[in-house]
């Protein structure tokens, strides 16, 4: 799995970054995800090197509108463009109701399946929200002003490495039998012999896990979800300073981001929606927010508009970039 941020600001847009979005590429199956959707996100979209008619899924946390308000928009241009096969939404209660009434009064036609799932009653009852045989979604509630929902996205366990040696050795021809046997089946070869393929392939490898949480404020509801997670995505809105000010607007620090990090036992700490108010040149700048995270949980990174990150499992080593 690979991570994109396409919008990193918190409430409005600043000249280097843009608010709230976030990609998830997987490409073993050529899909897209997406986790919230600013304004602007379908611009983001074009800077990037990651393809729109990919798109299949979308995750909204809440929704304010630097984290809804690019939804319309980049849906319309989607079907437009008439190259989805459909996309699914996800997210509070009133997402439903937005979308029609936007696209109701600007007579837009959106020419593909288009299906929105409420995801309350999952989140709150501990259900998973989405699964298909390779991927897990689950949510939890958030502590924030409004409705607001952390999501947490587990690949599934891999079958262990086919051992091709071993194959050739039991005289077993390439071909499509090889495939049959490294997903663990049983495959009766033309000479009568029935060949176990959990026998030929080593110890099933745990998948990758990534955790998007926000707006929230600290909360044991973030950690339990994030427990053992590789990558936490985590707002840090406010410097530790201003810590009052993150508690009566119900979103967090650098340092609550880093303790919700450490509770939790993830592997790699993403900070994002980082107010405009530390921007370079200020008092307080996004460096120090991240050294302020890094003081409790070393393994933190700052993101940026187009930072990308490979995501494996914690005992595999892990790499990130930008464009």
């Amino acid at each position: 799995m690979q991570v994109t941020f396409l919008g990193t600001s918190s409430g409005v847009p600043t000249r280097a970054r843009n608010v709230s979005a976030v990609a998830l590429r997987l490409p073993q199956r050529s899909e897209l995800w997406l986790f919230d959707c600013g304004e602007g996100t379908q611009h983001q979209f074009l800077r990037s090197d990651l393809r729109l008619s990919q798109l299949r899924r979308v995750f909204i946390t809440h929704m304010h509108g630097d984290h809804v308000f690019g939804l319309p928009g980049l849906l319309a241009s989607l079907g437009l463009s008439g190259s989805s096969s459909g996309v699914d939404l996800y997210g509070p209660d009133p997402l439903d109701a937005y979308l029609q009434g936007v696209l109701r009064t600007s007579s837009t036609r959106i020419g593909y399946p288009l299906a929105v799932h409420p995801v309350r009653g999952a989140a709150e009852a501990g259900r998973i929200v989405f699964e298909d045989d390779d991927l897990q979604v689950r949510a939890t509630p958030l502590h924030h002003r409004v409705p607001a929902y952390a999501y947490r996205v587990d690949q599934k366990p891999r079958a262990g490495r086919f051992d091709v040696a071993m194959a050739r050795d039991l005289n077993i021809s390439p071909g499509p039998v090889y495939a049959a046997l490294k997903r663990g089946e049983t495959v009766t070869l033309d000479d009568g012999r029935s060949i176990d393929g959990r026998d030929l392939c080593g110890p099933q490898r745990r998948g990758a896990s990534v955790v998007y949480c926000t707006d929230t404020v600290f909360c044991e509801a973030a950690v339990e979800l994030a427990r053992g997670a590789d990558l936490l995505i985590h707002e840090s809105t406010f410097s530790h300073a201003e810590a009052e000010m993150a508690f009566q607007r119900q979103h967090s620090t650098s340092t609550m981001a880093a303790q919700t990090a450490a509770e939790a036992g993830v592997s790699q700490l993403v900070l994002t929606h980082l107010s405009p108010r530390y921007a370079p040149g200020n008092a307080v700048t996004a460096n120090d927010l991240l050294a302020e995270a890094q003081a409790i949980f070393p393994a933190t990174v700052l993101a940026k508009d187009f930072l990308s990150i490979d995501v494996t499992p914690s005992m595999e080593p892990w790499s990130c970039n930008s464009s």
